[in-house]
């Protein structure tokens, strides 16, 4: 079939940097891969157990659009007790197929034509690409290496346009596993509220903070109702297959995007929603197991990196290190390329995740301790090759 029946703006997407990896990794033997951007820990049973209760009581219909009324209640607690922000869960809370979803349906929901929306680099791939799909425009800030990729408010303030609608914020990050605090993400609203902006912040990693709790835009002052918050239960729960996220905001802006779901996808799945909902309820003490693992060996791969002198800041969420591997004298794609067919090293090259991405690579180390030493042994040796 001639492409010429494809959307222009479909044919111009760029397929994900990331999956190019995943695909050659696949094909290779005794493969060790810091490249997925998910926990190695399986669903704690007590979820998976009420998912399977959940479809033997034969709860197996949809659910209201907006998601299980109880499970929404569950979040409006869960943020409240967590980071101090207040959603009413009948008009407020959407229940999502993952955090990616919410994403897209905010950007729908807001966005007119040529409208545009701020994207703090390096991030998430999925960023840029969906502002363009929901027909708005992508102004992409970067966040600077010298800064712990940290984005200033005068930078943020310098790309601001008359067609600025939002910003696109991600704390702690992805890749960069970067956390900002209350004080940077106070600079960070003070701009948004004097150009009258939203913002859509991209929450999914607020349970995995080592060092010191995450904080949300939303509970700075006056920026509840300007803040479309996104999360879900993939990294903290260990839920990534069951695609479920959630996003909250102000009611007009949560009534337009149910109106979106309603027409694309009905509801979220019914038994992960049951699932999530016992998630919140009793999944505290394995996220806080999974957080100490997690915080033993980020310690452990910051340590390895900068000993074998890929300089690394110590990542203070997500589950990402963010190396410069600019010492070797080549550019992030050669890096990954190179590690990958002489040492067997899945590594994502830093461009796919923005501009300022270039001379990094990010890393994973939601992998076993075993794995993670074997992988430092062999990315060593192949530093020690090019640097010598």
């Amino acid at each position: 079939m001639s492409s010429s029946y494809i959307s222009s703006n479909v044919q111009t997407l760029k397929p994900s940097g990331i999956r190019k990896f995943f695909d050659l990794a696949s094909k290779m033997d005794n493969v060790i891969s810091l490249g997925v951007g998910e926990p190695d820990f399986v669903t704690p049973w007590n979820v998976i157990e009420a998912s399977y209760h959940s479809l033997e009581q034969g709860y197996t219909a949809y659910t209201a659009n907006a998601g299980l009324l109880e499970l929404r209640e569950e979040i409006s607690i869960y943020l409240n007790d967590k980071f101090h922000v207040t959603y009413h869960p009948e008009t407020q809370v959407l229940v999502t197929v993952g955090a990616s979803q919410a994403i897209d349906l905010a950007l729908r929901a807001v966005l007119d034509p040529l409208d545009e929306v701020i994207v703090v680099e390096p991030c998430f791939v999925s960023y840029a690409p969906t502002v363009n799909l929901a027909g708005g425009k992508a102004v992409t800030v970067q966040a600077k290496p010298e800064n712990e990729f940290k984005i200033l408010p005068s930078e943020v303030e310098a790309a601001i346009t008359e067609k600025t609608k939002a910003i696109i914020i991600c704390s702690p990050n992805n890749p960069t596993g970067t956390v900002l605090n209350k004080e940077e993400l106070t600079a960070i609203a003070e701009v948004v509220k004097k150009h009258d902006l939203l913002v859509i912040s991209d929450e999914i990693y607020a349970e995995l903070a080592y060092d010191e709790r995450a904080t949300s835009i939303a509970a700075v002052e006056d920026m509840i109702d300007r803040t479309i918050l996104v999360s879900g239960f993939s990294k903290a729960f260990a839920m990534t297959g069951w695609r479920l996220g959630y996003v909250t905001g102000p009611k007009e802006i949560i009534q337009a995007m149910t109106k979106i779901h309603q027409y694309t996808m009905m509801c979220a799945p019914t038994m992960a929603q049951h699932g999530a909902l016992e998630a919140l309820r009793n999944g505290n003490e394995s996220v806080l197991e999974m957080k100490v693992s997690y915080r033993q060996r980020r310690n452990f791969v910051v340590d390895a990196l900068n000993d074998m002198g890929l300089s690394c800041h110590l990542p203070g969420g997500a589950f990402y290190v963010f190396p410069s591997i600019k010492e070797t004298g080549m550019n992030s794609e050669e890096f990954a390329e190179r590690l990958l067919e002489e040492q067997r090293v899945a590594v994502v090259p830093g461009h796919v995740f923005g501009e300022s991405g270039e001379g990094h690579i990010r890393c994973s180390y939601a992998t076993s301790m075993k794995q993670l030493d074997e992988s430092m042994k062999r990315l060593r040796k192949f530093v020690e090759k090019y640097t010598d």
